[in-house]
């Protein structure tokens, strides 16, 4: 069985997480450590990644899973068609909300609005 691998945490250099369990940690000793937290920031292309503010540049550039990221936004963009502004301008296409009404609604509200016959016995 191999040696299981360690990472040490950003915010407190004396722990030392299992890899398995270092994504968890992360956010467990982010919440802990409030003030140096705002001094760190995570990496875009692994959350990770924590570094000081300062140096997110600099690691994002070199970042080891910069290009698989990078790979796979070619393979699948992501497509977006917004509607022009010049098929808006008709007036009688433009949005007009309804009100919506269920069946029980109506029911209920066609014997509210009827008069109510009262009945007797032997009528």
């Amino acid at each position: 069985m191999e040696p299981e691998a360690f990472e040490i945490c950003p915010y407190d250099p004396h722990h030392r997480i299992p890899l398995r369990r270092f994504q968890y940690h992360l956010a467990s000793c982010r919440r802990k450590n409030p003030k140096k937290a705002k001094k760190m920031a995570i990496c875009k292309y692994n959350a990770c990644h924590v570094v000081p503010i300062k140096k997110l540049e600099e690691h994002e550039a070199v970042c080891v899973n910069r290009s698989s990221v990078e790979e796979e936004d070619t393979e699948n963009p992501l497509k977006v068609s917004l509607p022009s502004s010049e098929q808006n301008d008709d007036p009688q296409q433009t949005f007009v909300p309804q009100k919506l009404v269920c069946e029980n609604d109506t029911k209920e509200s066609a014997r509210e609005i009827s008069p109510h016959k009262i009945l007797r016995p032997g009528q």
